[in-house]
């Protein structure tokens, strides 16, 4: 019997838990876990069909080993903390298990992600004979799958890519952030980086700034910041120039970041709160909406893709690859709101092509190192279909 141990029980476990439960004959035993249980009794309440529960710390090998041991899954889907990569990759080593995530590893310390750490697992990867895909979400993920469809079906080679991220989703809150609002502070208020003529060009956080049209969207402004998937599409594909990334953000939502990060609020250093030693950022993580409740109140659009310019038999052309995706329907479909949709989905089919044996091999990988026919296939009978506009 095929197994799927997916760890991590937010707005982005609800997706995958119900979009493996929509292909039963591929994930024919589902088992979802968390730090709380009766997180993922919630989630399996909401699903025709058994899914079977359990509880875990994460950041702990021996706990997710003696995880794993009790349900002898075939592949650990990892959707919890970009924190625990790393216990859990190491897990699936000491139990010759497959493992999927969707972020790379951060130390939960430093304000800084990189492959590096994951990277340097690919040898004992090898050496216990499983393989483990890494970013398998949408961005890093689908925008890895793009880049490499335009390099196999539209380029000889690549000259530049532009990433473009637009949540064009209203949830009626002053403040809120649609996914983990530690992670997703951290990745904002960093310094930008872009890659252009073989080396990692540093900028202030959110000092440059395009106006961008997004299809069935509209005019955005957008922001240059540091992603994740550059550091492996730079290292993947051959012969780049430039690459960027772009993620909307309104006026309205900068003003809020702006004020809490100036009153301290977005700091990662401890502080002493009548003799108990607190995170800011994590208090503020606590107060603020959680956002796997924001599925429900959540309407509007996200739109992500890549513009990827290049040469083909000797002419420069563009093309524009993307995905449109509605809240609502995200919420019809699994109960959680676009952006843990657009993350779940994906992960959900990186395990399936895995089960299925169309994806395979030995050792750690990054999207972009597979053949992308098959997952942009499924992105289409997923829903999460796409659009090329050839420039």
């Amino acid at each position: 019997m095929k197994t799927v141990l997916i760890i991590g029980a937010g707005g982005v476990g609800r997706v995958v838990t119900h979009k493996a439960a929509q292909n039963r004959d591929v994930f024919e035993k589902i088992v979802l876990a968390s730090r709380t249980k009766s997180k993922c009794d919630q989630i399996a309440s909401e699903i025709e069909g058994e899914v079977i529960t359990d509880s875990v710390n994460a950041d702990i090998t021996d706990e997710v080993v003696e995880l794993i041991e009790r349900h002898n899954p075939q592949i650990v889907v990892n959707v919890a903390l970009p924190y625990q990569d790393l216990a859990i990759m190491d897990a699936c080593v000491k139990t010759g298990v497959h493992y999927l995530d969707t972020a790379n590893y951060e130390h939960p310390d430093t304000a800084h992600f990189e492959y590096k750490e994951q990277w340097a697992r690919d040898d004992i990867f090898k050496e216990a004979e499983i393989l483990g895909v890494l970013g398998s979400g949408f961005d890093p993920g689908v925008t890895n799958i793009f880049v490499a469809y335009a390099q196999k079906h539209y380029f000889d080679e690549i000259h530049y890519v532009d990433i473009l991220d637009c949540n064009d989703g209203d949830h009626g809150y002053h403040f809120a952030t649609n996914f983990n609002p530690e992670i997703n502070i951290r990745e904002i208020t960093a310094d930008g980086r872009y890659w252009e003529n073989g080396e990692w060009v540093t900028v202030p956080a959110l000092s440059q700034k395009i106006d961008w049209d997004y299809p069935e969207v509209g005019v955005r402004d957008s922001y240059l910041i540091y992603h994740e998937e550059m550091e492996s599409l730079t290292k993947n594909i051959p012969h780049l120039k430039r690459m960027r990334f772009f993620m909307t953000f309104s006026e309205k939502y900068l003003t809020h970041l702006r004020v809490l990060e100036n009153i301290g609020m977005t700091s990662i250093e401890p502080i002493n709160f009548n003799g108990q030693e607190i995170i800011p950022l994590q208090f503020l993580t606590a107060v603020l909406p959680d956002p796997a409740t924001l599925g429900e109140r959540t309407k509007g659009k996200t739109n992500i893709g890549v513009y990827v310019t290049g040469i083909k038999d000797g002419v420069e052309k563009t093309v524009y690859i993307y995905n449109v995706a509605q809240h609502e329907e995200a919420y019809r479909d699994t109960k959680a709101n676009g952006v843990s949709f657009t993350t779940g989905v994906p992960a959900m089919i990186g395990a399936k092509l895995v089960l299925e044996g169309k994806w395979s091999g030995k050792g750690v990988f990054n999207m972009e190192e597979f053949d992308p026919d098959p997952f942009m296939e499924e992105l289409n009978l997923r829903g999460l279909p796409w659009k090329v506009i050839e420039k």
